[in-house]
């Protein structure tokens, strides 16, 4: 019987604190990509755990978190480098939202509040011409909903980098570099409850701005084709290893 290589998820923080009794974002992560128990080695770095020797794993998944990249925490910017590297070596990578940008920026992108501030909820997708080639992407309806909850964006994609998709908010929620490493913005583990569940934790901040949280969370909706993109991640990614 072949030995299936793990994969390697790195977590970059905690869900909100209302939403930590579903568990953790590598835990979502790997039941929303179909990897058993076994398919996955957890390493923690904002808590501390050092990353490990690349060889061995059949690809990256980096979580999302409530840091922000432009904080340059230690931690981060040590697996920035590790990442930089591991793109370079050709591990397959796929960044989420936070590991989306911290992808972006480590290959030279640029990284910053977005000017018109958070974007959240089930926002509505639109794929560029170039996503019809890509291997995550190929495929998919031209426009999909899909789950999302930031303030920092990738305000510039790294050189040399093809932008997939947008949203209205957003120029720049899906990107590949090179043909083994993306990002997206966007949480593709993320189910309707685990959105809805955010948008009550952000209950205050969304008054502050003016909007209805009530509302918001009426308007979330399940993201089959978000998810799709995950497990193609991992399918793709794989495939390379034979």
């Amino acid at each position: 019987m072949a030995v299936t290589s793990p994969f390697l998820i790195i977590e970059t923080g905690q869900p909100v604190a209302s939403m930590r009794r579903h568990r953790g974002f590598p835990h979502w992560i790997r039941v929303a990509a179909g990897l058993p128990r076994d398919g996955a080695l957890v390493v923690n770095v904002q808590g501390g755990d050092a990353l490990p020797t690349r060889e061995g794993f059949a690809g990256a998944i980096v979580t999302g978190s409530g840091a922000m990249v432009t904080d340059r925490a230690d931690w981060s910017e040590a697996s920035g480098a590790w990442l930089r590297e591991a793109a370079h070596e050709g591990l397959p990578l796929l960044g989420i939202c936070y590991g989306h940008q911290l992808i972006a920026d480590a290959l030279g992108g640029e990284v910053g509040y977005h000017p018109d501030g958070r974007e959240m909820g089930t926002v509505t997708l639109e794929l560029h011409p170039q996503a019809s080639e890509d291997p995550l992407f190929a495929g998919l309806p031209p426009t999909f909903p899909a789950q999302a909850t930031h303030l920092q964006t990738v305000l510039r994609a790294p050189p040399g980098a093809t932008v997939l998709a947008r949203s209205v908010h957003d120029a720049c929620h899906a990107f590949r570099w090179g043909d083994r490493a993306w990002g997206v913005q966007f949480h593709p583990e993320f189910s309707a409850t685990h959105m809805r569940g955010y948008v009550r934790a952000r209950e205050d901040a969304l008054t502050r701005e003016g909007r209805c949280h009530k509302q918001l969370a009426r308007s979330v909706s399940a993201t089959p084709h978000a998810r799709r993109v995950l497990q193609r991640f991992v399918r793709h990614a794989r495939g390379l290893r034979r």
